[in-house]
């Protein structure tokens, strides 16, 4: 296969190696399968509806993007297994099945120590701990489950993924909040490149639709207490009044270009660059100038060889918060020299809600399919512009036929973490 192509077609500019996408897989508001989430988000169809996971009567907030009538051992895993595993791990094992399944990767004619695996969640088995907490104020604690710890801390999803495909590299739980997907696939992309693994599987998993996260979310002003699903998450709206909380897994398989070759391995896209800063200014707000996002949205870029003026779309974080938004908004009119009219924006988040540690990855899969795809998906709810985001919101119906040489998937997490992935449409070169 690599015979077909000039060998320095596999190396970047500097000699690093190419990373390529050869897999998808999701677990979403939209249903199980990259597909169910992808139509969802190309239709503008928002997947919120009230809490059904628990009774939420007298919280304030009644809506969610849950993961409804998900049972894990009709997408694969043993009964033990959905007995012994968490929501969140069960998530991740779903969708990077997918993933695995259609990147065609066979473990066991690969070296386990060249395959690594970075997935990450923001929250972890939020679920264990409210039952271990229940369980030991309510019967002492000699009850308390002897597998709470394995099942509850985050690590465990790449831990098990590891365990489940063979996986012997690097494995590594990063977690950043809500830039914990992106953070994840940004660092396997550069194990990859920088030859410490030739595969890796990406992505980021949460379950937070829990009565403690609604809760401590509803408490600080994050959450929209809207009624109505289709103004709840209102991505850049000027009705917008906090987001709506979702919850699943994104998976990616990542190669480096010249192994997918090796294998024949089918090209969804390519991860031409990645961008990661720290705004070091507030425990949850955003830096109200923005520069921190528009450094790393800079950093993706240029490290993929672009500038601005390259720009096919913004798959922006997009929360619907007041603060988040506007400060976005900022950050891209500065990248764009003070004009970001002709770069298109959309958000997911109208659609499947914010899921937390799990968003940076669904996202790089929309955004992945929209160059694959010479497309950009509209976002859900957007209806009335607001003067303090002055960028061009994709609304109504999804852009076609426009081929794109980049577009980046942006990220921001609690704590001021930036993270920003630049994927653009793969040529052999």
């Amino acid at each position: 296969m690599i015979g077909a192509i000039d060998k320095s077609a596999l190396r970047r500019a500097d000699g690093t190696r190419r990373v390529v996408i050869t897999g998808t897989g999701a677990v979403s508001a939209a249903g199980v399968g990259t597909a169910a989430l992808w139509d969802a988000v190309f239709a503008g169809r928002t997947c919120i509806a009230p809490i059904s996971s628990f009774d939420a009567e007298g919280y304030e907030v009644s809506l969610a993007a849950e993961v409804r009538g998900f049972d894990a051992t009709e997408h694969g895993l043993s009964k033990k297994e959905a007995r012994r595993l968490d929501r969140f791990v069960q998530y991740a094992m779903v969708a990077c099945d997918e993933a695995m399944a259609q990147a065609g990767l066979d473990m066991a004619s690969e070296d386990p120590y060249r395959a690594a695996v970075s997935f990450g969640t923001g929250i972890g088995g939020i679920d264990e701990l409210e039952r271990g907490y229940e369980t030991l104020f309510d019967r002492g604690p000699k009850r308390v489950s002897p597998l709470f710890i394995p099942t509850m801390i985050g690590n465990i999803a790449a831990g098990s993924l590891a365990i489940r495909y063979g996986m012997k590299g690097s494995c590594l739980d990063i977690v950043t909040a809500c830039a914990t997907g992106t953070n994840c696939i940004g660092h396997a992309v550069r194990d990859i490149r920088h030859g410490y693994a030739d595969v890796a599987l990406a992505g980021g998993t949460e379950e937070a639709v829990s009565p403690i996260c609604i809760a401590g979310f509803s408490n600080l002003g994050a959450l929209s207490k809207s009624s109505d699903p289709r103004a709840a998450s209102l991505p850049f709206d000027a009705r917008r009044a906090g987001f709506v909380a979702g919850e699943g897994a994104g998976a990616l398989v990542l190669e480096s270009l010249e192994h997918a070759l090796g294998r024949g391995a089918t090209i969804i896209a390519e991860i031409t660059g990645y961008g990661c800063t720290g705004d070091a200014y507030h425990m949850t707000a955003p830096d109200p100038e923005g520069k921190a996002i528009e450094r790393a949205m800079r950093m993706a870029l240029e490290e993929g060889g672009f500038s601005p003026d390259d720009l096919g779309h913004l798959n922006a974080h997009g929360t619907g918060t007041l603060a988040n938004d506007s400060t976005e908004a900022r950050a891209l009119v500065a990248l764009c020299a003070g004009d970001a009219s002709k770069v298109p924006v959309t958000s997911v988040k109208g659609t499947i809600g914010h899921a937390l540690g799990a968003a940076g990855a669904l996202e790089a899969i929309v955004c992945a399919l929209s160059v694959a795809s010479d497309t950009v998906p509209p976002t859900a709810g957007y209806a009335q512009p607001d003067p303090e985001c002055p960028v061009s919101v994709v609304a109504g119906d999804a852009i076609r036929g426009v081929r794109q040489k980049v577009a980046l998937s942006n990220s921001l997490g609690f704590g001021g973490h930036n993270a920003c992935l630049a994927l653009s449409p793969y040529e052999a070169r």
